[in-house]
């Protein structure tokens, strides 16, 4: 069936293909922070482990949201994991950092999926994607403010 809701088949795919790489930026800093979650040591674990577990939580029904957007454009969302990791820019750890270095880690992603959130904006902007832009807005606020709380445990 074709779709015919103001965009392009082309301002489709290109969008979706943006919409896709904040899709997979996002699981992989919600699989990190998940990770650093149930690894975290120290005298900050309860705070630490309370804290990953809320932004890992905000994470997971962010990246249902953000996979949904790829669905509407017409475009099917990665359906496997490594299909997920090739989109993302946010590498996984090869060993466990030590909790700064975690936090430090978590900061540097958030940092990275407001790059990508703003290349999306960008990109809606440039092809008349306000469904687009009105999802990702709030993802920017919301990983720039989570940075922040990050970047103040570290001191």
């Amino acid at each position: 069936m074709d779709i015919n809701m103001g965009l392009s088949a082309n301002q489709r795919e290109v969008m979706a293909g943006a919409v896709t790489r904040l899709l997979a930026d996002t699981y992989a800093l919600y699989f990190k922070t998940h990770a650093y979650h149930w690894n975290v040591t120290g005298p900050r674990f309860h705070a630490l482990h309370n804290m990953f577990e809320e932004q890992y939580r905000e994470m997971w029904e962010a990246v249902d949201e953000i996979a949904e957007r790829v669905r509407a454009l017409g475009v099917n969302a990665p359906i496997s994991y490594d299909e997920m990791m090739e989109s993302a820019s946010i590498k996984a750890d090869k060993k466990t950092p030590d909790a700064d270095g975690m936090v430090a880690n978590l900061v540097a992603g958030h940092e990275q999926v407001v790059r990508t959130a703003r290349e999306v904006l960008a990109l809606a902007d440039e092809h008349d994607d306000e469904a687009t832009a009105d999802l990702v807005a709030p993802r920017v606020s919301a990983h720039e403010k989570t940075a922040w709380m990050l970047r103040a445990t570290l001191g």
